[in-house]
């Protein structure tokens, strides 16, 4: 990982758009201050595409679509992604697992939950738990003590074993039924309501994130930026960002957009 500082002039002048994670990423200590969000705001206004891609909740991501200043979300590890059409007055939905087999899915989730919980003490289901419609997310130091990392890593081995795909992020383990990810799913929004292959334009946008679920995407987009507290959880990754920025959180992101701004 090298320092935002040395990010080419060249390279962020190109950008055309900015996918973000959330936690701890926009976030810090749990909460978004203005920082990051008017960093949001300025981003959309110079016109680039602004996209949070989150572990968290279809309920939170409703509100986010609807509210924040962003072209879209994609949520719960991409199980889906919300645009709000404001031409339309109405939230767009897209999901990747319809309706159907999402339920199924769904159902067979406490089993799994049950058994986490009782073999790595200490452990929880997350309180945003009721506001998900594909997933199952383990609590490990949101609203419980910090578990070590080796208590984490237990999670996404047994819900492996469980047929689960199994992600951290810097919260929550998330385990899900299928093979999408964050970036498969960012790659479909952005071809189905963008028309744009980012697979030939992955040069052209920046994505920022913290943790092991961000993987993906740090593995494909050659200008992926670490907020200052990835390294925290390097242990457990094997993909990193291309920069890092100065601060943690909130005011890393803040940092990697005035550096996009200050470039146009």
């Amino acid at each position: 990982m090298k320092p935002l500082a040395d990010f080419p002039l060249a390279a962020r002048k190109s950008i055309r758009g900015v996918f973000t994670d959330i936690d701890d990423t926009l976030t810090t200590a749990g909460n978004l201050p203005a920082v990051s969000y008017a960093a949001l705001e300025r981003l959309r206004a110079a016109g680039l595409l602004v996209v949070p891609v989150t572990g968290r909740p279809a309920g939170w991501c409703d509100h986010i679509a609807r509210m924040w200043p962003v072209d879209a979300v994609v949520g719960e590890n991409g199980a889906f992604w919300f645009r709000h059409d404001a031409r339309a007055g109405r939230l767009v939905k897209r999901y990747v697992v319809d309706d159907e087999e999402r339920a199924l899915r769904r159902a067979r989730l406490g089993a799994i939950a049950e058994r986490i919980l009782r073999e790595v003490p200490g452990c929880a289901i997350a309180s945003d738990q009721p506001y998900r419609e594909a997933d199952l997310a383990i609590d490990f130091r949101e609203d419980v003590a910090p578990l070590p990392l080796g208590d984490v890593q237990r999670i996404v081995s047994l819900m492996e074993s469980e047929g689960l795909t199994a992600k951290a992020s810097s919260i929550h383990v998330n385990g899900w039924f299928g093979g999408y990810d964050k970036l498969s799913t960012t790659r479909l929004m952005m071809r189905e309501e963008f028309a744009i292959d980012l697979d030939a334009s992955r040069a052209s946008y920046v994505f920022a994130g913290d943790s092991p679920n961000d993987q993906p995407m740090f593995r494909f987009f050659p200008h992926s930026v670490g907020v200052a507290n990835v390294r925290e959880m390097e242990e457990l990754m094997q993909d990193l960002p291309a920069w890092v920025t100065p601060s943690p959180g909130a005011r890393g992101f803040a940092e990697l957009a005035e550096s996009l701004l200050a470039a146009r």
